[in-house]
């Protein structure tokens, strides 16, 4: 599984970001994380966005999951029946957005390897990692932009990834029109709310977290991919508004 995992995800973005360190003028290799970051999430957006959509879907049923909850609280098998029959009659599937996540979170392993490998390495390349035809620069200038050492932890880039992932995780919560209310109509906790609302700051805390503690280059692509991931959503919104004014 590890050799098939090498293979296929963790090998050709090492190779990319070589080839990117060898081809962009000045040989930064900050630079050419963060052109193997928009790279592989402009790959990935139909995956992302189907996963947005499918998250706004299940959003938008919460109102009716709660209505049957309450009208049939008391037997269960009736409301797991009412439940599906909602699921078919709006084509949604509570499981259809974790694919997409399951596929970026082993990119997102993958790349944080190659970022980690050739921190620890000395910023050496591993000769063994790369394809023929890619040349092999020996050693790589960790230094992003002349004065931000990428070998090192760098709290302000650490800071700009806890905000960035902040602000990309409030405005998909408003986009999904989710409540602050911490009960449904069932008198019942609302834990998808509640979870959703824990996850705004879970999520910089730990981003912060991996920004301050590890090098520099794993906080760079961070920042840059969810950076990434707020112009597709506002790209996203703005097309679903356009849609309903048609």
């Amino acid at each position: 599984m590890l050799e098939l995992f090498d293979t296929l995800v963790y090998h050709p973005i090492y190779n990319v970001l070589v080839f990117f360190y060898n081809t962009v003028p000045g040989h930064d290799f900050g630079i050419a994380i963060i052109l193997t970051t928009l790279l592989v999430k402009t790959l990935f957006i139909p995956l992302s966005k189907k996963q947005i959509e499918s998250q706004k879907k299940m959003q938008e049923l919460q109102p009716k999951l709660k209505e049957l909850q309450k009208r049939y609280k008391d037997d269960k098998e009736k409301q797991t029946k009412a439940i599906m029959e909602l699921y078919r009659e709006h084509k949604a599937n509570p499981f259809s957005g974790c694919l997409p996540l399951i596929v970026q979170l082993i990119v997102l392993i993958a790349i944080y390897r190659v970022i980690i490998n050739i921190s620890q390495a000395g910023f050496t390349i591993n000769a063994a990692d790369l394809y023929t035809f890619i040349a092999n620069p020996g050693s790589v200038k960790h230094l992003f932009l002349n004065f931000v050492d990428l070998t090192k932890p760098n709290y302000v880039l650490g800071i700009l990834s806890a905000i960035a992932q902040y602000y990309q995780t409030k405005m998909l919560m408003q986009s999904q029109k989710v409540t602050v209310s911490t009960t449904s109509a069932s008198d019942e906790p609302d834990f998808a709310t509640i979870m959703n609302k824990q996850m705004l700051y879970i999520g910089p805390a730990i981003t912060l977290f991996i920004g301050v503690t590890f090098p520099a280059a794993l906080a760079l692509y961070w920042l840059f991919s969810t950076l990434f991931m707020i112009f597709q959503q506002r790209s996203l919104a703005k097309k679903g508004k356009e849609t309903q004014a048609l």
